[in-house]
């Protein structure tokens, strides 16, 4: 369940940076845009929490980061159109095999 909870974190990690980016695109909804950057940041911290109480705190942080980083840079290229470049994606791949690493080990 810690591993689901942990998923579940890493997603709400998302939500806040592209809560900011909407607002900055959006400013007429700014308000809402950032309601719902600070709606996913709790969310994210309890689920963290959460996961934290049985999965190693270095690990648990180390995963909720790295999924956030490159799902949200992910997010960028596809949605926002930022560079997409063979050095980039080969850089954001290797944070996702570092990820893999420490939940094999």
């Amino acid at each position: 369940m810690a591993w689901i909870y942990l998923t579940v974190a890493a997603i709400f990690e998302v939500g806040w940076p592209l809560g900011f980016k909407l607002a900055d695109l959006h400013p007429h909804r700014f308000g809402t845009f950032i309601s719902l950057a600070a709606v996913s940041m709790v969310l994210s911290g309890i689920f963290l929490y959460l996961a934290q109480r049985t999965i190693p705190v270095s690990t648990a942080y180390i995963v909720w980061t790295g999924i956030g980083a490159v799902a949200t840079f992910l997010i960028g290229i596809v949605w926002f159109g930022d560079p997409a470049s063979l050095l980039r994606l080969f850089f954001a791949l290797l944070i996702l095999v570092g990820i893999a690493g420490l939940e094999l080990t």
